[in-house]
């Protein structure tokens, strides 16, 4: 498990959530086994990987099943795949018994998404002139603005944003850097922030440094987290009155959302989003069908 895993941080470059997600789901796995194994006296036997067949793993996943959504089914049996294919490329193990498990049929469930209207009042919510109030207003615009995943939020540094151009430079899943356009309100924003943070910094004892400078910073003047940018939002959304769960990534569903309802190409959505496949990305073409079929049922003189 721990070459596996160092595999992933230097050959694969994979990002410390990408590595918490899959440690977290081979220990679970782990010991799964140790309680299959156990022996009449409660000591475990010695595990060994080629050992481990497809019935092994359905056993596992049977004994998860109702404990987790289909999807971290789904995502568990991706990590053993990547796992055994790992072992089977270092000629531990002469076939990937993982491969033989089929996935977890996932629920097709619609993005959670706000409306125009309730996206403004959200906007609109941080009032205050502290410099607080204008890192959350520049918070709320940037997710809106530019559809980040709130990992990719708290990852921008000063140089990442592009403030002649109105281009954000991020960085996604698996690394992977992508362009994305960031609208004028969300740059006045940022221009009204900055000058504030730098005397926040200054009151602190931190002086700006070169490259590197997080472009959202915490009380204590450190990175922000992504935690802490969910209670932020929450904080907003109790002072809109939005009577229902709304999360970061609904910023990014409603961007997402609202640009193809306005006729934006979907592929180019897709290259916004960083999402690898076209399929991932039309997921809200249903949310764009619903709301025709609302048009029509509600407009139509035959529709009832």
């Amino acid at each position: 498990m721990e070459k596996f895993l160092e595999h992933l941080r230097v050959e694969r470059n994979a990002s410390e959530h990408t590595l918490r997600s899959y440690a977290s789901d081979l220990e679970q796995f782990y010991q799964f086994l140790i309680s299959r194994g156990a022996g009449a006296e409660g000591e475990p036997r010695e595990l060994r990987v080629e050992k481990i067949d497809p019935l092994t793993i359905r056993a596992y996943l049977n004994a998860l099943h109702g404990q987790h959504k289909k999807s971290s089914l789904a995502r568990k049996l991706a990590t053993l795949r990547s796992f055994f294919r790992y072992l089977l490329d270092e000629g531990g193990i002469t076939q990937n018994p993982a491969e033989w498990v089929a996935t977890p049929k996932q629920e097709k469930l619609l993005p959670n998404f706000l409306l125009v209207d309730e996206i403004f009042t959200l906007l609109e919510s941080p009032e205050g002139e502290t410099v607080w109030d204008a890192r959350d207003r520049a918070i709320l615009e940037t997710l809106y603005s530019c559809g980040l995943r709130v990992s990719e939020l708290v990852g921008l540094d000063d140089e990442d944003v592009d403030w002649q151009g109105g281009l954000v430079k991020v960085l996604g899943k698996g690394r992977k850097e992508r362009i994305v356009p960031i609208g004028q309100k969300a740059i006045e924003a940022l221009k009204a922030y900055r000058p504030r943070r730098d005397e926040a910094l200054a009151r602190l004892g931190i002086s700006r440094g070169g490259r590197g400078q997080p472009l959202f910073i915490n009380r204590r003047g450190g990175r922000l987290t992504t935690r802490s940018v969910g209670r932020i939002l929450q904080k907003y959304i109790r002072k809109s009155a939005l009577l229902r769960k709304v999360s970061p990534h609904a910023l990014r569903h409603s961007f997402a959302t609202h640009l193809l309802d306005a006729g934006a190409d979907l592929r180019a959505i897709q290259e916004m989003l960083g999402h690898v496949s076209l399929s991932t990305t039309q997921r809200y073409t249903h949310v764009s069908t619903a709301k025709l079929m609302e048009v029509y049922d509600r407009a139509h003189p035959r529709a009832r």
